[in-house]
């Protein structure tokens, strides 16, 4: 797998978000898209553009908009509510709960703009908490593409699976490092590189960043397994226990706070069938800053030198 950055394409996973959509309502009559106002930010306008019947724009009303979902949903359809993941994870957490969770409805929750990638748009628009709040809820199921090519992947399959989904896509463009031939099944984690002293979890923009302190360890003579955990719920628990037999320490990164996220899903299991030694990366109880995403993933230690020292220091403690 190609990890320089030259000749690496780079697309936002929400452009994955957008194509996968239009796929859908190509094949299926009942898929309906609904928008919070953010119609072209969240690439919905491509739909709304191909399928205006289809299409429902609710302005700056995102609670009515996931209570239209939960009724679309009773009613035989299949809707994709779009919006910023901080409004969809937050301002209308208890509509989520309520409506759709709770009923188990085959919601699908486009979440996009996630995490401190986000960049200048500062601490009010960097979602940091979604994993958070969406993986305590029963019946939801939770998707963090790591590029644009596994969020189209991802959508569709959504659509296909029953009940609500919650898909974590991002703003900026991100390398993009999986193609056509990588599976994607929802709950299955995908093992990038193999490696038999220590495991490196990641998802989202961090899988890259993964990749990256894979290449860099590797000529350290630490061999790092790099596993896509694309799916923070359901988890893939067999990986997360195989990678911990087989290698005795685990990294897990996250564009995400650290608490109750991905890391704090991984350790659940861990700490439970298989103590391993671990280290969590990730945003540590704090908010977003403004700034551009490379200045953002440097200060809060979201880089691969920031994995490559917690893989030293777990390999050595292990």
């Amino acid at each position: 797998m190609n990890t320089s950055c030259e000749k690496i394409p780079m697309v936002p996973t929400r452009d994955g978000f957008g194509k996968a959509l239009l796929e859908l309502g190509r094949t299926d009559k009942n898929v309906i898209v609904l928008s919070a106002d953010l119609t072209d930010s969240t690439r919905a306008a491509w739909f709304k553009k191909e399928f205006p019947n289809q299409f429902i724009s609710f302005g700056v009303a995102e609670q009515d908009m996931f209570g239209a979902a939960a009724g679309l949903a009773l009613s035989g359809k299949i809707p994709f509510a779009c919006t910023f993941g901080v409004f969809a994870s937050g301002r209308a957490w208890d509509q989520i709960r309520i409506s759709i969770a709770y009923m188990n409805l085959n919601v699908k929750i486009g979440g996009t703009h996630g995490g401190i990638s986000v960049g200048p748009d500062g601490a009010t628009h960097q979602a940091l908490e979604e994993i958070t709040l969406m993986r305590m809820l029963p019946h939801m199921s939770i998707i963090v593409p790591c590029d644009a090519v596994e969020a189209k992947k991802a959508t569709i399959a959504a659509a296909r699976v029953k009940g609500p989904v919650y898909l974590r896509l991002g703003r900026n463009a991100c390398p993009v490092v999986t193609d056509e031939k990588v599976p994607f099944e929802i709950g299955k984690a995908v093992v990038l590189k193999e490696g038999k002293d220590l495991s490196i979890f990641a998802c989202g923009h961090m899988v890259y960043e993964a990749l990256l302190a894979h290449d860099i360890l590797k000529k350290e003579h630490i061999a790092a397994r790099v596993i896509n955990l694309h799916t923070p719920k359901p988890l893939d628990k067999d990986s997360i226990l195989k990678a911990a037999q087989e290698t005795g320490a685990i990294v897990t990164v996250e564009e995400h706070t650290l608490q109750g996220g991905f890391g704090s899903a991984i350790a659940e299991v861990v700490v439970q069938q298989c103590p391993v030694v671990m280290k969590m990366i990730g945003v540590d109880d704090s908010f977003g800053e403004s700034g551009e995403p490379e200045q953002l993933y440097k200060h809060f230690n979201l880089t691969a030198a920031d994995i490559v020292l917690a893989a030293r220091q777990a390999v050595k403690e292990k």
